[in-house]
């Protein structure tokens, strides 16, 4: 969808468009700095504008059993702010405003070989979250006596590319300090912007942390989409369109539904809308339905 790469790109530009490190070095540091933006973009970013949920959250978790008050504070801070973009957005934020989101389709628009991945990879974004988000920031302790934020240091593929490249780049005296985990992540960026190229949306589909999270508030979310049987001809178009291969309507407000809209603009009979509720659809968010299955069902049937 043109409109939507196009609102993705200027999202993208903004939240990154801090030009003073070119002169002064370093990153912003402004009041900007203080406001958690909804998607994935790195704090250290020298361009960037705005903080990191996941980062924030890790911060939370190092700092809770050595400075608990400090962490309580600032986790009240993040659960407001994610309270507010998932009750409103839920994964509209993957869909339009995560700037790896859309570095990720960009990737894909390469003309090279693409392949499918079985659906229950999908559970290994549960492990990041636990484990490097939640479980490691908490539980291990550094040198300085506090946790470390081990999704940034030794996973986060935004944070090399936007943050660790950039910043060997424009300061040469760093590249002394580069070590095994700098080489590390440079192989992990590596590995997915690979398999970014080969299947739309990988990152997000089988790692991605904060989709995780804004997934849980789909089903409650101002805005969802709601399918009308009586004028669907059960095409299998939306299916086919779906960035993350859902069934749809079974899976059309499911945690995995990024909100990207290329069902409800490509339905030939518009039975796919977008709605403002936050009533749960419970006709239609609990049912196991896909379109196409039940297209072939027919077709059996008839045969």
């Amino acid at each position: 969808m043109k409109k939507r790469n196009f609102i993705q790109f200027l999202i993208a530009v903004w939240v990154n468009s801090y030009l003073g490190f070119l002169l002064k070095g370093g990153i912003y540091t402004g009041r900007l700095k203080n406001i958690c933006f909804p998607g994935l973009n790195c704090y250290s970013c020298p361009a960037a504008l705005m903080a990191c949920p996941l980062g924030i959250l890790q911060h939370v978790m190092a700092t809770l059993r050595t400075l608990p008050e400090v962490a309580v504070r600032g986790g009240l801070y993040l659960l407001g702010s994610l309270l507010f973009y998932g009750l409103l957005l839920g994964r509209f934020v993957c869909g339009w405003i995560c700037p790896f989101g859309f570095i990720q389709e960009m990737f894909y628009r390469l003309p090279l070989p693409k392949i499918s991945l079985p659906r229950r990879a999908r559970v290994l974004k549960w492990g990041l979250f636990f484990i490097l988000v939640l479980g490691l920031p908490f539980l291990h302790k550094g040198a300085t006596g506090y946790g470390e934020v081990w999704f940034c240091r030794i996973f986060c593929p935004a944070g090399t590319l936007e943050a660790g490249v950039p910043s060997l780049l424009l300061v040469p005296q760093l590249r002394a300090l580069i070590g095994f985990i700098f080489y590390w992540k440079v192989l992990v960026l590596t590995l997915i912007v690979v398999g970014s190229v080969l299947h739309l949306r990988f990152f997000c589909k089988i790692f991605c942390p904060l989709g995780l999270i804004y997934g849980i508030f789909n089903k409650l979310s101002l805005f969802r989409l709601r399918w009308e049987e009586d004028s669907c001809i059960f095409c299998g178009i939306c299916e086919n369109v779906c960035p993350m291969e859902l069934k749809i309507p079974g899976e059309i407000n499911s945690g995995e539904c990024i909100r990207c809209l290329n069902c409800l603009s490509s339905c030939p009979t518009h039975s796919i809308s977008l709605k403002a509720s936050f009533r749960l659809e419970t006709g239609l968010d609990l049912m196991p339905l896909s379109v196409a299955e039940k297209r072939h069902a027919s077709r059996r049937k008839d045969s």
